[in-house]
């Protein structure tokens, strides 16, 4: 009996067999291009776990028959990848897959250069980093970079298939009848991750007994004990991670409530209470502001809830919090005035504060003419009155554009433009 995992067994030999990823080995497509020409170049495999990326280097080589070395850049050491540099002396040329490529020390990456740069080697690093982050420029450089996608549910479907129907490496010579509800959810619960697919449907063929007639029949109860729950990728300090915070904050700032839930929900199986907190409160200044003042209070209390309750229960007050951002009207009106404000601090157009604004409580003050022509607005009609406040270089400056995007942000318009109105009609 074979002891090597399901997921193992089943890697395929040439691209043609590759499931998914048509937009690297289809027909006319980068790699199958390489293979049509007889030529690999050295190149970097990036995406989520499951997604093929070890399986697609080791059929490149396999399709070209090339030599192939399978290395991780965390686990094996530069001894090893020296005995790989003299078989590829002895053979000609070897292709190195080399797993978690990120990893890759500086001694190592040193080793390797040179006969990367001869094509003695010709690399294949695979990652779930995204390469412009995580990988050093001198190994990317040398490198063409390709994003694998994540499986669809049909990909799934065709990989579980595919496992049952092969006499070789697959479970063919199993007497396996696997129901259509078994088969939807394996392709579904592994959320994109081949390799998750493999081990459930291996868990479940070598733990479930004959029946009767000698069949291992696979129901969707079987299916979803070796399943246990969908395999749920999210690696808190992972590209991924920051896609779904973006995702999570452009979904609220879009008033998509829905999709708002969906990746709050992700960030919740996560575990990430601190990056939820943060980008809620972001959210109810940065996207809401003005348009419902109160969002960002009620966001924090929300935040304080859940971080004094802890989860699950920290989930109630976030999902409603979320709710609220998502669909409160929407204003950047005041931190985008503030951001125009520093970039003409930044530039050198402040000037100096005017005279009459001043601090004027020393003695001496009076005498430099400091605070004198101040004029107190408490004790004007309305509490205003009409004088200079910016310096005089920029005294014209308006940086506070208003929206209406609410009844609160109405009324601020409506003052805003009276007194500038006001401004307007009196120069100084």
């Amino acid at each position: 009996m074979n002891q090597k995992p399901l997921a193992y067994r089943m890697r395929p030999d040439h691209i043609n067999d590759i499931i998914g990823q048509e937009h690297l080995v289809s027909q006319g497509k980068i790699l199958n291009r390489m293979v049509q020409a007889s030529r690999l170049a050295p190149m970097i495999l990036f995406g989520p776990p499951g997604t093929g990326k070890t399986s697609l280097a080791y059929a490149l080589a396999r399709s070209l028959n090339i030599q192939v070395k399978m290395l991780n850049a965390v686990v094996d050491k530069k001894k090893d990848m020296e005995i790989v540099v003299e078989e590829a002396k002895m053979s000609g040329q070897v292709v190195l897959v080399l797993d978690e490529v990120h990893r890759l020390d500086k001694s190592k990456q040193d080793f390797l250069l040179p006969h990367i740069e001869s094509n003695l080697l010709t690399l294949i690093g695979c990652t779930t980093s995204n390469p412009y982050h995580s990988i050093n420029p001198a190994i990317r450089s040398r490198c063409h970079l390709f994003e694998l996608h994540p499986l669809t549910v049909a990909n799934m479907k065709t990989a579980v298939s595919r496992a049952i129907d092969d006499d070789t490496n697959g479970l063919g010579s199993e007497p396996v009848v696997l129901t259509d509800e078994a088969l939807e959810h394996l392709a579904f619960a592994a959320n994109g991750d081949m390799r998750a697919a493999l081990n459930g449907l291996e868990l479940a063929v070598s733990s479930t007994p004959k029946d009767a007639k000698g069949n291992i029949v696979l129901t969707l109860e079987a299916a979803e004990e070796c399943m246990q729950k969908k395999s749920f990728t999210h690696d808190k300090d992972g590209d991924a991670h920051y896609d779904v915070l973006s995702a999570f904050q452009k979904s609220i700032r879009g008033s998509d409530a829905n999709a708002a839930l969906h990746y709050l929900g992700r960030l919740i199986e996560a575990g990430d209470l601190d990056s939820i907190a943060r980008r809620m409160v972001v959210c109810a200044y940065e996207d809401i502001g003005l348009a419902n003042p109160q969002a960002g209070p009620r966001a924090v209390t929300a935040v304080q809830a859940a971080e004094r309750v802890g989860f699950p229960e920290a989930r109630i007050p976030l999902a409603s919090a979320v709710v609220e951002l998502a669909l409160s009207p929407k204003s950047n009106t005041a931190y985008k005035a503030l951001d125009e404000a520093l970039s003409d601090i930044r530039s050198g157009k402040s000037g100096d504060v005017p005279a009459h604004l001043k601090d004027s409580h020393y003695q001496g003050a009076q005498a430099m003419g400091r605070g004198l022509a101040y004029q107190y607005p408490h004790n004007y009609e309305g509490s205003w009155v009409n004088q200079q406040y910016l310096p005089d270089t920029i005294k014209d400056k308006t940086y506070y554009k208003p929206k209406a995007s609410s009844k609160f942000e109405q009324q601020l318009k409506r003052i805003h433009e009276n007194i500038q109105s006001e401004k307007n009609n009196t120069r100084f």
